[in-house]
């Protein structure tokens, strides 16, 4: 069977706000944002976007601020778009699955590095 009703709205919601982003919220503090996941509530009255921010922690805390402060705007635009029967609220959170991986591979190699060391 093919993707759940909540799916469908997680994906499209993704793409909806992806393309928001890049060319309706001029807003300079979003930066260079990645939208990773989005989860829906069983109702559908509530989403939850994963995001990636490219930066230092004060930049990424200004960019979900700006976020969160234009998802009035983009649940508007969302609402109109998708033709959904009720309004979504949407949350940003940050997403620091991207720097956990890239850690978790620092330390892998890191590993890898000094058993060749001691080898030799």
């Amino acid at each position: 069977m093919g993707h759940s009703r909540r799916e469908r709205v997680a994906d499209a919601l993704r793409e909806e706000i992806a393309a928001l982003l890049r060319s309706d919220v001029r807003d300079p503090r979003v930066g260079f944002v990645t939208l990773t996941e989005v989860k829906v509530s069983p109702d559908l009255s509530h989403a939850r976007i994963f995001v990636s921010v490219l930066g230092s922690e004060e930049e990424r805390r200004e960019s979900l601020d700006a976020l969160n402060r234009a998802s009035s705007f983009l649940q508007r635009q969302i609402f109109r778009r998708l033709r959904l029967k009720k309004a979504l609220s949407l949350l940003f959170e940050h997403d620091d699955s991207v720097q956990s991986g890239s850690r978790i591979e620092e330390l892998l190699h890191q590993i890898h590095s000094s058993g060749e060391n001691e080898e030799e």
